[in-house]
């Protein structure tokens, strides 16, 4: 699918809405890295029609801290209706529970409120766990895999606590993308192998196909779902033995090396 494709289907679908997207309606793209966030906003506004460049900004957070949050929950971004590893260090631990766990948390406190004060329109929250919600590894990953965990299970809990608020809350667990961080990680073929050998369509995703996921649940069409764990793991989490065939699913167009590629 290539990103032309995409920008078609993205219209009108998400008309009146306000989106904020930790870690990029108006686009408040956050990040804790404040040039991560402008570059990611600059390649949003290089593809997508002039509407849609004109209400892309990037905001620095640190979704670890409440009050950082609560800035940027009562920003001018956000409309005011009616003014109404066993061995892992401590350190490491807590960095990694504070961000995946509090910093949701924090996240979907602040969002409710402001849809609360909104009386006119529903609420859509979509967090972001992983495949490692679902299962074990044997790599060293104890304090990840928990909070994620603890993000599907806080997702399903506001859920059923704000559905007659008609404030829908779910949550999307990508299997392993072809992100530069994981090919960075999984930098030869054996690495790479010994990952895909578990993934029945016997590629990584692309970022998008996580994209066009939260498009769904951020849009109206899922106006029913709430509560629900959206796994796009090419078959990850269902598979016990996978294919021995040689991969011939192709990938959809990557946005982000097309953008390279042109420049």
């Amino acid at each position: 699918m290539s990103i032309s494709s995409v920008i078609k289907d993205i219209k009108g679908r998400l008309d009146g809405k306000v989106a904020i997207i930790t870690e990029g309606a108006n686009i408040v793209v956050a990040d804790s890295d404040l040039k991560a966030a402008e570059a990611c906003a600059e390649r949003i506004k290089e593809k997508f029609p002039m509407h849609v460049r004109k209400h892309t900004l990037p905001y620095k957070v640190d979704v670890s801290k409440e009050d950082e949050f609560m800035r940027l929950a009562e920003s001018r971004f956000l409309p005011q209706v009616d003014a109404s590893r066993v061995k892992v260090s401590r350190i490491e631990s807590d960095v990694t529970m504070n961000t995946n766990i509090k910093g949701v948390w924090y996240g979907c406190k602040y969002a409710i409120e402001a849809m609360r004060r909104n009386t006119t329109c529903k609420g859509s929250i979509i967090n972001i766990a992983s495949y490692t919600g679902f299962l074990g590894s044997a790599n060293p990953q104890i304090s990840y895999t928990a909070s994620k965990g603890a993000v599907i299970a806080l997702s399903r809990e506001l859920a059923v606590t704000h559905a007659r608020e008609n404030i829908r809350v779910n949550t999307l667990c990508p299997g392993p993308l072809r992100t530069p961080e994981l090919l960075n990680l999984l930098n030869t073929d054996d690495k790479k192998n010994r990952r895909l050998c578990h993934v029945p369509i016997g590629r990584f995703g692309e970022p998008i196909e996580t994209a066009q996921a939260a498009l769904f649940l951020a849009s109206d069409e899922s106006s029913y779902v709430t509560g629900t764990e959206i796994k796009i793991d090419g078959g990850l989490t269902a598979a016990y033995v996978t294919s021995e065939d040689v991969c011939t699913s192709l990938p959809p167009k990557n946005y982000f090396k097309t953008t390279v590629e042109k420049k």
